[in-house]
């Protein structure tokens, strides 16, 4: 079949009603096609087509409050029937959607939709694996749904030579919407200044093998035997429509950059833009966990205050001793935080996100930092469920399940929150309003029981308190110069930890 060139406006004309259509990216714009999801916007608030879709995402592209962008497009009432997705943080009109039962919503690990993508390329049932097992996502607990809507679980129990596993449904995909740089005029597509593969060829792989369409968006479209074979990500034979993007805004390396060739190459960064300095609370936690490290750990940072873990290595000049990753596929090079999440200046290599997760789920990982919504008395983590509040599980599942060092990192209490160093010591100037260790967590994320039957350490830390997961309970092991256990710790925890003999922090580098 011939590939066709179309506007964006009318290459989404092929969505039907009722269609399961999956797109890609990551955090605030990565391999995000733009200006597709305008158009499927668009299209939608002016004909009220297309209606009740089934969407596949991994990590929720988005701005969160701040500008409508990402799969926010497609936050309206009646444009989907189901949401089954890893990570809504960025989202909020979808988790809205979720919350107010317009939506079925569902839950799944972002490394098991990527190789659940995979192994739909492949034809294959689904995705096997143990990811996901004593969390909300077993369905012992939970199975995965998110709302009153959702009718069933996201995965089964099933045995296989006398060990439990999980089973995770392949879906059927109609319309694959993704984004590349450079495409010739017979399918063929680049990702040359994407920072991120993500899982574009498993994703047009498994629409093309279910009969669907793939629809990509790109910079420029150059005539054939212009692209090298080994730039081809996507090649031509599983692409059915490309779209020249019209607006540059809507084709950036994410929704905060142009384009950065550091990025994507050895080439030296041509940014001369300041960090703005982390907060006190921030630079107390990320210095406290920057001490787990050891030359020639392999790593893994999470989304928010982890992310600056790399910011410390980077400012003490260690940075060349480790090995930082991150779970969409970049190993290597000078990882971002904030915005820039999911970048890393200078990396080594940039790998599609299944792969990356095959490396996390088989133990590749030293360590891992990730931060925490709430924790209880058996060690328990919730990150992926608050009320009404539904940022869903990310990657934290698969990493944090199959890393035999976790450091969970987290202000003590949130809402409110003020400290300040004073000479060496501590000053809490106000309380935060909502406690983060609780009597029994809302959600299970991450499961106390599991981790320590399988000889994993975990630490929990804070800007007055480092609490390690014990056979006996949470241990309180360190704590900040200047604070006073029986007054500033235990009467903010819903439980009492376990205090034996526990050091005071070093706040010499906060």
């Amino acid at each position: 079949m011939k590939v066709k060139i179309l506007s964006a406006k009318d290459a989404v004309k092929c969505i039907k009603s009722g269609d399961t259509i999956v797109s890609d990216g990551f955090g605030w714009g990565l391999a995000f096609p733009e200006e597709l999801a305008i158009a499927v916007e668009d299209r939608f608030l002016a004909e009220g087509e297309p209606r009740d879709l089934t969407l596949y995402f991994g990590a929720g592209t988005g701005d969160g409050y701040k500008r409508k962008k990402g799969f926010s497009h497609f936050g309206h009432e009646g444009l989907l029937k189901n949401i089954i997705a890893s990570h809504f943080a960025l989202v909020p009109e979808l988790q809205q959607l979720i919350v107010d039962n317009k939506a079925a919503g569902y839950n799944l690990p972002l490394g098991v939709m990527a190789q659940l993508y995979r192994d739909a390329a492949g034809k294959k049932p689904g995705t096997i694996t143990k990811v996901g097992m004593d969390t909300f996502i077993d369905p012992r607990q939970e199975g995965g749904k998110l709302n009153k809507l959702a009718d069933h679980n996201v995965a089964e129990l099933m045995e296989l030579n006398n060990d439990e596993y999980l089973f995770y449904e392949a879906p059927a995909i109609d319309v694959a919407l993704l984004k590349g740089t450079y495409a010739d005029t017979e399918g063929n597509i680049t990702m040359d200044k994407e920072a991120v593969t993500v899982s574009a060829l498993s994703i047009a792989q498994a629409c093309k093998n279910h009969n669907g369409l793939v629809i990509v968006q790109v910079e420029d479209i150059v005539e054939p035997g212009t692209l090298g074979p080994k730039q081809v990500v996507i090649p031509g034979i599983h692409v059915d429509i490309i779209v020249k993007a019209e607006n540059p805004k809507n084709h950036m390396q994410n929704f905060y950059v142009d384009f950065e060739p550091a990025f994507v190459s050895h080439v030296k960064s041509t940014e001369n833009k300041q960090k703005a300095p982390m907060s006190t609370i921030k630079s107390i936690i990320v210095n406290r966990a920057y001490r787990e490290l050891k030359p020639g750990m392999v790593i893994n940072l999470g989304i928010g205050t982890p992310g600056f873990v790399a910011d410390i290595a980077a400012e003490k000049g260690t940075i060349d001793q480790y090995k930082f990753t991150v779970e969409v596929g970049i190993l290597g090079g000078e990882l971002q935080s904030d915005t820039s999440f999911g970048f890393s200046k200078n990396p080594d290599a940039i790998i599609d996100m299944a792969y990356m997760f095959d490396f996390y789920h088989g133990g590749g990982l030293d360590i891992t930092f990730l931060g925490f919504r709430e924790v209880d008395q058996y060690g328990n983590v919730n990150v992926s469920r608050m009320g009404s509040s539904i940022p869903g599980v990310g990657g934290f599942i698969d990493i944090s399940q199959n890393t035999d060092i976790v450091v969970f990192c987290s202000a003590f209490n949130a809402k409110g929150l003020d400290v300040e160093i004073d000479n060496g010591e501590l000053n809490i100037k106000n309380q935060g309003s909502v406690s983060k260790f609780s009597e029994k967590v809302e959600q299970i994320s991450f499961s106390g029981s599991r981790a320590l039957k399988e000889g994993k350490t975990v630490l929990y830390v804070t800007e007055r308190a480092v609490f390690q997961l014990t056979a006996e309970g949470m241990e309180l092991i360190e704590y900040a110069p200047g604070v006073d256990i029986d007054k500033d710790i235990i009467p903010y925890m819903s439980f009492k930890p376990i205090v034996r003999n526990p050091k005071l922090m070093d706040l010499s580098d906060c």
